[in-house]
């Protein structure tokens, strides 16, 4: 039984576990097409030492971020864990080695938890991989790229020149204090400059900072019913302050106030990993596009991570969209 323990456990990566019926239509698989094709050689294929064109060895893709000059980076689970490339798919550089814990994220069998307890835990050292603690990359208003080290419980704010101007949580350390984790999955900015941590597949809680970092609320407890969460995966805030939580294992979405008030919720839309709020104010749940009430407008094609959808999204505000597997692509989809 402890070799099927561990076994799960270095099995997700972050990946989640969901008996889905074969019969059963995947949520939003309904809507109509958005006429997106996947753009070809993107990024552009690498070359070997011969000259010829290779396949990028990127390992579980958690994440993608577009920065306002336009520079699409690409979080993966490996060496080099943060890929810059730009929109033709030009790599521009790589960085990130020594950043992110080797800490694993995987799913616990029932009998192994306590009762109330979250379905996830994490494995570290030999069961551990390189940089598998790389959960989600953020690029907020101001230019800072956000790093979220699920395992690492920690998440790093680097100003456009690289450094790491604010931490938050205490690497290696879990809890759920004003500045500890416990597995924390992504980050979403507000309009008047607070952000929103998910915190995530060990508790079961958003966290509200301000624009410095000070601690300011947080809501949430385990469970299915109004506010209460099983797995809050991802946030996205909308141009009113409205919070977007995917709670990925109750497969649906919650929305709150900026003060984390229930406000509805979207329920029986599906695991959803990836979120993000477009410009024009829609919400991409996965590769279902929908409106703020919930309402699915349309959908990328089925090469964007199929039923399940991809584990990070992201759009550029002239309706490009990159999208993350944890298959270890990476994959941008343009208007035909």
């Amino acid at each position: 039984m402890r070799i099927h323990y561990l076994a799960l456990l270095a099995f997700g990566a972050c990946g989640f576990l969901f008996s889905q019926p074969g019969s059963a239509p995947s949520p939003g698989s309904d809507a109509p097409d958005l006429g997106y094709k996947l753009a070809p050689d993107w990024p552009n294929p690498p070359r070997n030492a011969a000259g010829s064109p290779g396949v990028w060895n990127m390992i579980q893709v958690a994440s993608v971020a577009v920065g306002s000059d336009g520079r699409v980076l690409v979080l993966h689970r490996g060496a080099h864990p943060i890929l810059e490339f730009d929109t033709t798919g030009k790599l521009l550089r790589s960085w990130g080695d020594g950043t992110f814990s080797e800490g694993k994220v995987g799913a616990v069998v029932p009998a192994h938890r306590a009762p109330g307890a979250s379905g996830y835990s994490a494995v570290y050292g030999a069961a551990g991989c390189d940089s598998c603690g790389a959960h989600s990359v953020r690029v907020d208003p101001e230019g800072n790229t956000w790093l979220v080290d699920a395992p690492g419980q920690v998440i790093y704010k680097l100003n456009p020149q690289g450094k790491v101007i604010l931490q938050l949580g205490e690497k290696g350390v879990s809890g759920m204090g004003p500045n500890r984790f416990n597995l924390p999955t992504d980050i979403a900015f507000a309009p008047g400059g607070e952000f929103y941590v998910t915190d995530g597949y060990g508790n079961p809680r958003v966290v509200k900072y301000s624009h410095d970092g000070k601690f300011l609320l947080q809501w949430g407890t385990r469970g299915s019913g109004p506010g209460e969460f099983q797995l809050p995966h991802n946030v996205a805030v909308d141009a009113q302050g409205r919070v977007y939580v995917s709670d990925r294992e109750n497969r649906r979405v919650e929305v709150f106030d900026a003060s984390g008030k229930f406000l509805s919720e979207w329920p029986n839309i599906g695991g959803v990993s990836g979120l993000w709020m477009t410009k024009d104010q829609h919400i991409w749940t996965g590769g279902v596009l929908r409106d703020l009430n919930g309402k699915a407008i349309g959908k990328l094609p089925a090469e964007a991570g199929g039923a399940g959808g991809p584990h990070g999204i992201t759009a550029t505000a002239s309706g490009d969209v990159y999208v993350a597997l944890l298959s270890g692509v990476a994959q941008k989809f343009v208007k035909k």
